[in-house]
């Protein structure tokens, strides 16, 4: 995560290095990827007797993702080697929309979602991230209905979209930032803030409304 991003957040990671070696981590045990693009090419030239996550892709009827589900439940068992022990794990997924757009309705993949929220966070305590796109003044009511359900579920809402005025070659947009906390009192309970940013070479930079450096 950006640092500045960090800051907003008020999270401190538990590394300050910016950098994180995917391919190391992925050799220890530490991270497992299911790329779905290649993967989604597999599952047409396998056995059809062979389970696969996105096997929901052969189906004529797309939305049983019981397989992908377990797939993630897996991945999350102790290593037999017993170097790669899960701690506080993290699921991400990049991103939900795409699964709209395979013909799964928005119910399976809320039902898909709630099972990955009761395995990694409520069972291992970790987090699960999820991109979701919205498709703003169009009408998609699966995509609605897949944008408010996992609304009502995160603790964490950011929302990055575009000026309202357009293309801005200081401002690139602006994130929108909420704060849910359900165990608190209505009153207490959300807690939003609005900065604008700035993509750079290596690094995106954060600031208020109308306090661009290039303002300034």
């Amino acid at each position: 995560m950006f640092p500045e991003l960090n800051n907003l957040l008020n999270v401190t990671p538990d590394t300050v290095e910016r950098g994180v070696s995917l391919s190391t981590a992925r050799e220890r045990g530490q991270l497992v990827f299911l790329e779905g693009l290649k993967s989604s090419v597999d599952v047409f030239f396998q056995a059809r007797e062979q389970p696969h996550p996105l096997q929901f892709l052969r189906e004529s009827c797309a939305g049983d993702l019981r397989l992908l589900y377990e797939h993630v439940r897996e991945a999350l068992q102790p290593s037999d080697s017993g170097d790669a022990t899960w701690r506080c794990p993290v699921l991400l997924v990049d991103d939900l929309s795409v699964l709209l757009s395979l013909g799964v309705g928005a119910v399976a993949v809320l039902d898909f979602v709630h099972y990955c929220r009761a395995a990694v966070c409520g069972e291992l305590k970790g987090n699960m991230v999820a991109l979701v796109h919205d498709s703003g003044d169009a009408e998609d009511e699966e995509n609605d209905i897949l944008l408010n359900g996992l609304s009502h579920q995160s603790h964490l809402i950011l929302r990055a979209e575009g000026l309202a005025t357009g293309f801005c070659k200081d401002v690139h947009g602006q994130l929108r930032i909420l704060w849910r906390r359900p165990s608190q009192p209505t009153a207490q309970r959300d807690r939003s803030l609005t900065y604008q940013y700035k993509i750079q070479d290596k690094n995106v930079s954060f600031f208020a409304k109308g306090m661009s450096p290039a303002i300034l």
